[in-house]
């Protein structure tokens, strides 16, 4: 099994501010744009040192989509910034009209994503947005993992032609992948390679399953690890391939069980190599107060429920 270490907690919309201002550096094109957000976005760098290159917007999404759309039609690369409630809900007409049906070059930075949010409650977290997004097409949907990931994605993402939805949080969570490795647009990376089952996580769900696969371990159970940053379009060869060699799946993602990850891999499983699946998800609710661990563990994300799930899903085999 592959050990990763936590090299300190970090959030992953930081990963996104320092990824934005390397990508800014690399290429004059790269604008930032924000709904009167810029600190949350972690903006501030990008600001500073590109004022020229940073619009604030105010608390006028639905105009700031418009506007991006236009700027990318005459060469720019807008990313547009806001919590992922506002940047996906409020805005989707805007979205599906002039990103993704004219396939506009618009980066979408959605921040304070999922339930670890935490005290702000359900009207500002969501749990919608991984299926509002994957429905569109020519949508690009990208969930990292920690902060290293979330820059080089951001990196990535500025240099692909096309819409992307880029996902990330507020809380402090565990930095564990390569600082510098390359992010591939699609790709499945492969955290943990084991014959017994496979567990396809994305976001903060990365570093849960790890560790429920070193408990595991312990009890003689093989886990394979599989970390989905890319969840459309989704790397169907991998996930077939780690399918067929374990025989059994475990799905595990902070979204709501409708149109997210767990959706897209069954719809996979079930067309190229039907196996067993269990999902770890937020169900079919709303988000609610409390701080993001006291929610995660109440919604059954965490490290434990998944190895739960591997245990159910093994006895299907």
């Amino acid at each position: 099994m592959k050990k990763y270490i936590d090299t300190g907690k970090k959030d992953t919309r930081s990963g996104f501010g320092a990824g934005l201002l390397e990508a800014g550096r690399a290429d004059e094109r790269v604008l930032a744009m924000t709904a009167d957000l810029k600190g949350s976005l972690k903006m501030d760098a990008f600001a500073a040192e590109f004022p020229e290159r940073f619009i604030q917007c105010g608390i006028a999404e639905a105009n700031m989509v418009g506007a991006a759309a236009g700027l990318a039609i005459a060469g720019k690369i807008p990313f547009i910034g806001s919590f992922a409630e506002f940047v996906t809900g409020r805005v989707y007409d805007q979205i599906r009209q002039e990103v993704s049906y004219g396939k506009t070059n618009v980066k979408i930075a959605s921040s304070h994503a999922g339930i670890t949010l935490g005290e702000d409650g359900a009207t500002h977290q969501t749990m919608e947005d991984l299926a509002l997004m994957r429905a569109l097409p020519e949508m690009v949907v990208i969930n990292p993992c920690d902060y290293n990931q979330t820059k080089n994605a951001t990196i990535a993402a500025a240099k692909y032609f096309g819409p992307v939805y880029l996902r990330f949080g507020r809380p402090s969570v565990p930095n564990f992948t390569p600082e510098n490795e390359e992010f591939e647009i699609g790709k499945v990376y492969v955290m943990n390679e084991g014959k017994d089952v496979t567990v396809l996580a994305a976001g903060h769900l990365v570093w849960e399953a790890i560790q429920a696969a070193d408990s595991l371990e312990a009890e003689g159970i093989s886990v394979e690890v599989l970390n989905v940053a890319t969840i459309k379009p989704l790397d169907e060869k991998a996930v077939i391939a780690s399918a067929k060699k374990t025989g059994a799946v475990v799905v595990a993602e902070e979204h709501n069980m409708a149109g997210g990850l767990g959706e897209a891999v069954a719809g996979v499983l079930a067309a190229n190599v039907p196996t067993p699946v269990e999902f770890i998800n937020g169900g079919d609710l709303f988000g609610q107060t409390g701080t993001p661990s006291a929610l995660m563990e109440h919604y059954g994300l965490d490290a434990a429920h998944i190895a739960g799930a591997v245990k159910k899903v093994l006895s299907r085999k």
